[in-house]
């Protein structure tokens, strides 16, 4: 793949300064942390260090990445990181893939109480699968899996939901054999929708009683209760949204679909187009129709105001797993699960077994060879050093 020719950062560095004073007020400091971090991602304001070739000597200097896991260039390593730690962890079964999808009358709630909102979204659609799954009439099993969290629609506006990778099948209650789905998408998505609105309409009445939902803006009326119960109830006039994707193989694929999902942010530098007369051309995708491939184009603050949307509260676990792979207990369920299934452990892979290694070389530009670290710097002996080095080609 080319190198994007417009990334986030060239946004933010055009942009980002002018957004910030004109919203100062309504920018909580996690959002100036990420338009910082991904500002100055892998430039010499975070440091880096010397790298040299072990045969032809050829130096280099590097710039250390921000890490944020908003920054769309940081991902790479914390994904095939993740995906090997989870590579042992796979059964020899096909997979599903269910997505809850909360009410787009939900999402200005959900925007102003991000970590209760979101949570609840984690619980309920847990709670739901788990629920339907051990019901004899559907499964009558246990079951495991992992959800992923992402907040935003194509078009960068808030769309919360969450992305459920799921084993197909579980175990018996007595966890002496594998219970194999009845129906072609694991379970019938139209149970599931109705378990999940009550699951969630009642979590959220929960929140309001424990007085921990804020209300702001427009939202301000819902503080009395007669508003926010008729508000709820206007929930309850519609279906919502549970979809579930046949089976898409074992897990010598179920890797790569996870590394779809698990560590992407609201928009990929790939997406983007171009920066001109303060406006942002991106591409996207409208599911609505037919996911036709369409360009859209909004003011470089409107387009940073989307993507600010949706920074999660600090420390906020946006991939969980639940039930038999929930942590606690993961390591001797998976063992019961191979058990009954009468396969043995998945041996991992040398490509695998690389990714988990601590990368220290690299190939040398020039020859090829092994690039080493041979020092560390920091951002100002980065500055000092680019400054002698003007100075001796100028003089």
């Amino acid at each position: 793949m080319k190198p994007p020719t417009l990334e986030m950062a060239d946004i933010i560095r055009a942009a980002g300064d002018n957004f910030i004073g004109r919203n100062q007020g309504h920018l909580c400091w996690q959002q100036l942390q990420v338009l910082r971090a991904i500002k100055h991602c892998r430039t010499a304001a975070l440091g880096g260090h010397l790298d040299q070739c072990s045969r032809c000597g050829h130096r280099a200097t590097s710039f250390f990445s921000c890490r944020n896991r908003h920054c769309p260039k940081c991902q790479t390593n914390a994904r095939n990181h993740w995906l090997a730690a989870r590579s042992n962890e796979l059964l020899g079964v096909s997979y599903f893939h269910v997505v809850f999808t909360l009410p787009q009358e939900l999402s200005a709630l959900a925007l102003q109480n991000k970590r209760a909102v979101y949570d609840l979204l984690f619980q309920t659609s847990a709670a739901t699968l788990t629920e339907v799954a051990a019901d004899p009439k559907h499964l009558g099993a246990e079951i495991g899996f992992l959800s992923v969290l992402h907040t935003w629609g194509q078009n960068l506006q808030a769309h919360p939901h969450v992305h459920c990778v799921i084993p197909a099948g579980g175990l018996s209650p007595d966890h002496s054999r594998w219970i194999h789905p009845k129906s072609p998408f694991f379970l019938p998505v139209k149970v599931l929708s109705r378990v999940f609105r009550g699951k969630f309409v009642a979590g959220l009445k929960r929140l309001f009683r424990q007085k921990k939902l804020g209300f702001h803006g427009n939202l301000k009326h819902l503080e009395q209760p007669k508003a926010f119960h008729g508000f709820l109830r206007q929930l309850f006039r519609q279906d919502w949204v549970v979809y579930a994707k046949p089976p898409f193989g074992g897990p010598e694929y179920v890797l790569q679909y996870l590394a779809r999902y698990t560590h992407r942010v609201a928009i990929s530098n790939h997406r983007l187009i171009s920066l001109a007369n303060s406006e942002v051309t991106f591409r996207w995708k409208d599911y609505a129709h037919g996911n036709k491939k369409r360009k859209m184009t909004v003011t470089a603050e409107e387009f940073l105001r989307r993507f600010l949307l949706h920074v999660l509260p600090r420390s906020f676990v946006r991939i969980r797993h639940f039930g038999l792979l929930s942590a606690p207990r993961r390591r001797e369920s998976i063992a019961i699960c191979r058990q009954v299934l009468a396969q043995a452990p998945r041996p991992r892979s040398p490509a695998q077994a690389a990714t988990t290694a601590s990368r220290t070389t690299w190939p040398c530009p020039c020859c090829g060879g092994a690039m080493i670290i041979v020092e560390k710097l920091t951002a100002q002996q980065i500055r000092l050093r680019s400054a002698e080095w003007n100075s001796m080609n100028t003089s």
